[in-house]
């Protein structure tokens, strides 16, 4: 299923011969970030002499397309489109289009900008949204321009994708605990990074025959989590992951299998792999159980895919006094000033009672 978003843009028609630099998406994370585009492989509906479409990621704003460094369809073309393919999905935060300046500047009214990870009819198909810029970003490994109607013409002198860095795997190594262990197979196995879906590789956990079986993951700190992997056993009993529930939230309430559900495994669509999209969920516990049945439970992975979610818990014991100092801190950017504010704290009272101190920036 292909995501998109529209940004329609429209211009007068008097000077023209300024050029035209149209900022679609604002930057919401920070600049700079990479501009994936230059990576990427870019292709259109067709060509018009020596304008193909790579002119468009060529890392030149040029926007003269007398000098060779625009990208042009055929004239009067109906559904014109453009398209890069980064190679690989990416968090596309904006997406900045340098328009001709020479002339023709109004020919891109009504361009549509479309972000997803989908062919289907070259990229330009599913639904579409007006994206309104305020507090998001977009999936997608692929970014089309799209000019809807009859006898159009679309030329690109540069399109820039900017995108945040890839989303880290924040389950590896993390502290794990399972509802019985069977054999060497203990819930470790289930975050050493190792997918390997045959249970004697050594990479794969294993309960006991037990009645709702679980398994849980914690990541010792608050997340947005977009996306959760789980990778089944292949040699043997692959159907028993079926019925696997994925859980997120903050409570160890029965072992936290009382948590916000991401998702079900309910097929098992010929894959070793499971992705759920979690939607930003936060939660610092990861859970995954079959509930309702008395079984054996096997992971050879799982892998959570996330951000922290700006409340973070950090417990410091200070030796000296004995004690042990707790902040919940406003984002990452605060471990700079941390030890600063516990010592500030901690000579309020040489006794040293629990502190607990809320940092905000």
């Amino acid at each position: 299923m292909s995501l998109s978003i529209t940004a329609r843009v429209s211009y007068p028609t008097s000077d023209t011969n300024v050029a035209k630099i149209i900022v679609l998406l604002v930057f919401l994370q920070g600049y700079p970030l990479p501009n994936v585009a230059l990576k990427g492989e870019a292709t259109q509906s067709s060509t018009l002499s020596f304008a193909t479409a790579s002119k468009a990621i060529d890392g030149r704003r040029n926007s003269f397309y007398s000098n060779g460094f625009c990208s042009h369809t055929a004239e009067d073309e109906t559904n014109p489109w453009w398209r890069v393919d980064l190679q690989r999905s990416f968090t596309i935060t904006a997406v900045k289009v340098t328009n001709r300046g020479d002339c023709c500047a109004e020919r891109l009214d009504g361009a549509e900008i479309r972000i997803g990870n989908s062919l289907d009819n070259n990229g330009n198909t599913g639904k579409t949204y007006t994206y309104r810029c305020d507090g998001g970003s977009m999936e997608g490994r692929f970014v089309n321009m799209f000019l809807p109607g009859q006898k159009k013409t679309l030329t690109l002198c540069e399109v820039e994708v900017y995108a945040a860095p890839p989303l880290q795997n924040v389950a590896l190594n993390r502290e794990t605990v399972q509802s019985s262990v069977s054999a060497a197979y203990g819930p470790s196995k289930g975050v050493d990074g190792c997918r390997n879906g045959n249970l004697d590789s050594g990479c794969c956990t294993h309960t006991l025959e037990d009645l709702d079986p679980w398994w849980r993951v914690d990541l010792l700190a608050v997340y947005k989590v977009t996306a959760v992997t789980i990778n089944n056993r292949q040699d043997a009993v692959i159907e028993k992951i079926l019925g696997a529930q994925i859980l997120i939230g903050n409570s160890l309430d029965q072992n936290g299998n009382q948590n916000p559900s991401c998702g079900m495994i309910e097929s098992l669509d010929g894959t070793p792999t499971y992705t759920f999209q979690c939607n930003a969920m936060e939660g610092r516990y990861v859970n995954v159980i079959i509930p309702g049945i008395k079984r054996y439970m096997t992971l050879c992975e799982v892998e959570v895919f996330a951000s922290l979610s700006g409340r973070v818990l950090g417990c410091y014991f200070w030796k000296f006094f004995g004690c042990c100092v707790c902040l919940n801190y406003g984002n990452i950017f605060t471990v700079v000033t941390l030890f600063s504010n516990i010592l500030s704290l901690l000579t309020v009272s040489f006794r040293c009672p629990i502190l607990i101190q809320n940092i905000a920036i």
